[in-house]
């Protein structure tokens, strides 16, 4: 029956788009190599016309050059047609690669989905709001306890701090004036005498010509030869 009816051959698989792609590129390739001979005739051709005189000479060398002009222009027209072919296979090959990744992107997406679902059955709102409360209540109670260790013993509690800093005011500016007088504290300079005329209120000791005078009416004599009484003596 094989040998009658035949092997029924595999179907190959169609061309990707990047196989058509090289294909047709290695054909505009080819294109483009036919056309620059085509324009290396046209030169030549070019050439012989500048040359030749008006005739049938020139006119024949015009026709062979029109004829390679056709055909270069027919291969253009075939280039571009192979390169909008391209750019087409470009676009779908874009286009096809895009869906790619948006498919890798969804099938990560549901990966992750799954492992979020999976982690949030384990986190709960209301255990992280108590471990928070819990916290916080443990920082109160780290902070009282830190204060009640921290209390001096001797010190009262009914100290009125404005008082103190009256005091401390005054010890300072009694520091000040004790600096400036020779820089000796109050408490370690020697007690002054006292000053017995002036608590007495007596009148000091006469000084200079005051005493001279006093001492010349002590020895005054009058018209009988005794002591002349002070004239202090008298007013009193």
């Amino acid at each position: 029956m094989k040998r009658v009816f035949g092997v029924k051959k595999d179907k190959e698989p169609p061309p990707s788009i990047q196989d058509a792609s090289d294909k047709i590129n290695k054909r505009g390739e080819s294109v483009d190599e036919k056309i620059k001979r085509l324009d290396a005739e046209l030169t030549r051709y070019k050439e012989q016309i500048k040359k030749t005189r008006p005739g049938p000479a020139q006119e024949a060398v015009k026709a062979r050059a029109m004829r390679v002009l056709k055909q270069k222009r027919m291969y253009e027209g075939q280039r571009d047609m192979m390169y909008n072919q391209t750019f087409n296979l470009d676009q779908v090959a874009f286009a096809a690669e895009g869906i790619k990744d948006a498919q890798q992107t969804m099938s990560a997406l549901k990966s992750a989905n799954k492992e979020l679902k999976g982690m949030m059955k384990t986190v709960k709102i209301q255990d992280i709001d108590n471990l928070q409360d819990e916290m916080m209540d443990l920082m109160d109670v780290s902070t009282e306890i830190q204060e009640t260790l921290g209390r001096s013993y001797n010190v009262p509690d009914d100290i009125d701090e404005e008082e103190l800093m009256g005091e401390l005011d005054a010890l300072e500016a009694d520091m000040g004036m004790e600096t400036e007088s020779d820089g000796v504290p109050s408490y370690l300079q020697p007690d002054k005498e006292s000053d017995l005329d002036a608590e007495l209120n007596l009148p000091s000791a006469p000084m200079g010509h005051a005493a001279a005078a006093g001492r010349s009416n002590a020895h005054a004599e009058d018209e009988l030869g005794l002591p002349t009484v002070p004239r202090a003596s008298i007013r009193d």
